[in-house]
């Protein structure tokens, strides 16, 4: 089978990944924070290692500012109900997941906006946003790369011009972490939200909330932190105020060894992910398939999105299943991105390739296509 699907999950980890969970499960599986033997110190100070590798990674100025949630919409969750209170006016692109439209809509109601982008020219995106931001914005919310269609939005440029207005963002960088650079403290982002079982190719069940300097979120939900126990709120300070209930230690070890693998690997498997995504591409519009594509070269990543006309995507992908090539299909959790596409009623077929995807394995693809076609 040749698996296509990394917009959804890393299949394949690398080997140190799964060395370190096994490493993790074997020996740390102690409570830190929350004993003061040698076992539960052990795997505390696995976890804060885990944090100060991830900080560095990610231009976070403190280790404290790294909040290790269960994937990245918890992480999203607690960063726009966190910054935003119920009425509050959020403005979003229309390329978003449903784990960044439903909870803004679920806050701000009719008082959720939409910027109107053109996807054609991305050196205008900062001012359509500009022009949605009103004096009544409380928070933007917007992905770094859609998981629809694969467009890398400029986020640099956005956020200078949101940092200008002084309105707070938050950035889901789902897609993009692992392969598109982030720098949380120059970006000034309130936070940056990812999953960690993506392309950072840590385990399932491995989120982070990256938060900024200077952002003061509530609390969302409540429990035991591991400190601060005679309180009756949760503590102040991160990131305890943000992780309530037993961390998920084999699932953080596991991530640290993810981004490790990435920080060593990460320019070459961003080249060879964007030159295989863009033979894909290629070779589908040639065979005549439509090919969500139309937009700059440089604004497209390692996510493909094609249609046969006429044909439900989800049977598409069932006919390349049957070929030996896992896609998935449908609207991928963005009926908003749909919409704003105009694929709403037929969603996609999406092709997506990670590190462990071979140049050779792209053109079996396209062979495949080419009988699904015919």
């Amino acid at each position: 089978m040749i698996y296509l699907d990394y917009a959804a999950t890393s299949l394949k980890k690398p080997e140190s990944v799964k060395n370190a969970v096994r490493r993790a499960t074997a020996g740390l599986s102690a409570n830190p924070g929350r004993g003061g033997h040698r076992y539960a110190l052990r795997a505390a100070e696995a976890v804060y290692e885990a944090r100060e590798r991830i900080a560095r990674y990610f231009g976070v100025a403190s280790a404290a500012q790294v909040v290790f949630t269960k994937n990245a919409t918890e992480a999203l969750n607690l960063a726009i109900k966190g910054i935003a209170r119920p009425g509050d006016e959020i403005v979003i692109s229309p390329l978003e997941h449903n784990s960044v439209y439903r909870p803004a809509r679920a806050l701000a109601g009719e008082r959720l906006r939409v910027a109107q982008i053109d996807l054609a020219r991305p050196e205008e995106m900062a001012e359509r946003f500009w022009e949605a931001v009103t004096p009544r914005t409380k928070l933007v919310v917007l992905t770094q790369q859609s998981n629809v269609n694969g467009y890398i939005m400029p986020v640099e440029a956005i956020a200078l011009a949101l940092r200008e207005r002084g309105v707070p963002f938050v950035i889901d960088a789902s897609q993009s972490a692992g392969v598109e650079p982030i720098d949380v403290e120059r970006l000034g982002a309130a936070a940056v939200c990812t999953a960690g079982h993506k392309s950072l190719y840590g385990p399932q069940g491995t989120g982070l909330l990256l938060a900024g300097a200077d952002t003061r979120f509530e609390t969302v939900m409540e429990g035991g932190s591991g400190s601060e126990s005679e309180r009756d709120e949760m503590p102040e300070e991160l990131p305890e105020r943000l992780e309530y209930g037993t961390l998920n230690v084999p699932g953080i070890v596991g991530l640290s060894a993810g981004i490790t693998f990435v920080d060593d690997f990460g320019e070459e498997i961003r080249k060879n992910e964007y030159l295989m995504a863009a033979e894909m591409a290629e070779g589908l519009a040639s065979l005549g398939y439509r090919v969500l594509a139309d937009f700059p070269p440089e604004r497209r990543s390692g996510v493909v999105s094609f249609l046969e006309e006429g044909v439900p995507s989800e049977l598409t992908a069932e006919k390349f299943e049957r070929q030996g090539v896992a896609l998935r299909a449908g609207l991928h959790c963005a009926p908003l991105a749909h919409r704003f596409l105009g694929t709403f009623e037929t969603g996609t077929a999406r092709a997506s390739v990670g590190a462990f995807t071979s140049f050779r394995e792209v053109r079996r693809f396209l062979k495949v296509a080419e009988r699904v076609k015919g």
